[in-house]
This record gives structure tokens, sequence and C-alpha cells, in this order.
């Protein structure tokens, strides 16, 4: 807070009875490598990045930092899944390749139900042997930990019909994370002609708090709460 005291109100009182100013007066930084000062990150832009267009209409979320810059700008063929689970048969039956955009929908909050976290299929990508050969885009999300070419919290989530909902294998979905762009080639009519055919699929809890969740829960892009 103190490398940041020039961003924030330091005449804030806060719950010590003493301002925000008064509590970092005396820290000290230990090692400038973990705690940089303003004039000197450790990246020249942010840690995550919001990707919007025409597959994400309010928005997905990227960490940036953890995709190599060579990957920043992708183009691929999409290969469309259900379900973590079914992705997961996917990689050990060889049914992905370098290149491909993996799609896995119906996992957020809605569909999930409870965004469900897709941290471990990134990580069976790794050593299935396609870590920075595929781009995995989904409507769950991802840990602090996660690393890699992944996109989530995609909005709005296929269970609400958004435009995930509506891809198909092989439809070519483009990425640029310079440009904050996320978008699939498709015209806006073919989109609204399949928007018109698409049926919601049923409910993977149908009792209890989780099933109350999915019946009422938000999109990501304002915070999965329940209304």
């Amino acid at each position: 807070m103190q490398r940041l005291e020039s961003k924030l109100d330091l005449d804030c009182v806060t719950v010590t009875g003493r301002s925000v100013g008064e509590n970092v007066a005396t820290a000290e930084v230990f090692d400038e490598e973990v705690i940089r000062s303003v004039d000197d990150p450790v990246h020249p832009y942010g840690g995550i990045a919001v990707l919007e267009g025409s597959l994400a209409p309010t928005g997905a979320v990227i960490k940036q930092v953890a995709v190599d810059e060579s990957l920043w700008k992708f183009e691929g063929p999409a290969k469309v899944f259900d379900s973590e689970e079914e992705a997961t048969e996917a990689v050990f039956s060889k049914g992905i390749e370098p290149g491909d955009v993996v799609v896995i929908r119906y996992e957020g909050p809605k569909g999930g139900p409870g965004m469900r976290e897709m941290q471990m299929f990134r990580a069976l990508l790794k050593f299935g042997g396609l870590d920075n050969k595929v781009y995995l885009i989904t409507d769950g999300r991802f840990s602090g930990y996660t690393g890699g070419a992944c996109i989530g919290y995609l909005s709005p989530e296929a269970a609400e019909g958004g435009p995930l909902a509506l891809i198909r294998d092989g439809d070519v979905i483009t990425i640029d994370v310079e440009s904050r762009k996320l978008d699939v080639k498709l015209s806006d009519e073919e989109l609204e002609r399949r928007a018109k055919e698409w049926k919601r699929p049923p409910p993977r809890v149908t009792a209890g708090y989780l099933a109350r969740y999915a019946e009422r829960a938000t999109s990501a892009a304002t915070g999965a709460i329940v209304r």
C-alpha cells in the first residue's frame, strides 16, 4: 500500500482508528523484486484482460501474463464439449489436436451449476503434450494458479443461450489479446438462425441449494450472484 500511496486516499480513516497514510508510513520494502515500485512494474500491462466480441458480448477473462505472447493472436477450429468430463475423455482418446480451440460449455454459474473450476483440465492439456498448442475457452472459471492459453468466465454463458451455446465443431474462432477481441467467424444471421434452433439442456442438479442457485444465478459478468 505504501508503494501505491500516490493512488490512495491517505486521509481515509481505517478500522485501526488511524488514516491509511498513518498505517503505511513506517512500512518497509525488503526486496525490490517482490514488491516493485509503480515506476518499475513486473510487466508493462496488467495481469488479466477482458476480451469481448461475437463470442463473448459481455466479456471473458484471460490471464494475459501467463500466455506466451506468440499466442496473443490465434485462430483455429472449435472442438466443442458440453462438459469438462467430455473434454477429458477427448484428451485421452487423442480427439484434440494442435491448433484446435477447445470449447467447454455449460460449466458457468447456471450450467455447472456454480461456475466449475477448469484448471485441472488445463493441467491435463499440458501433461498431454498440448501446452501452447491449443486454446481453451469456457464459461467455467479458473484459479489464480492457472497458466497458459485459456479464456474463462465467458458471458453470457451457454446455459443462458449465449453465443457459446451455438458453436459447432469446425467453426473458426479468433483470439486477439492485444485488441481485446474474442470472435467466431459466423454471420449475425447464422447466429440468429442457430439461436432459434437452440434448446436449453436439462439441468444437471434438480434439487437442493445448487438447483436453486442454478435457477437464480446471474451471469459471471455481474458476479454470478443470486437475485
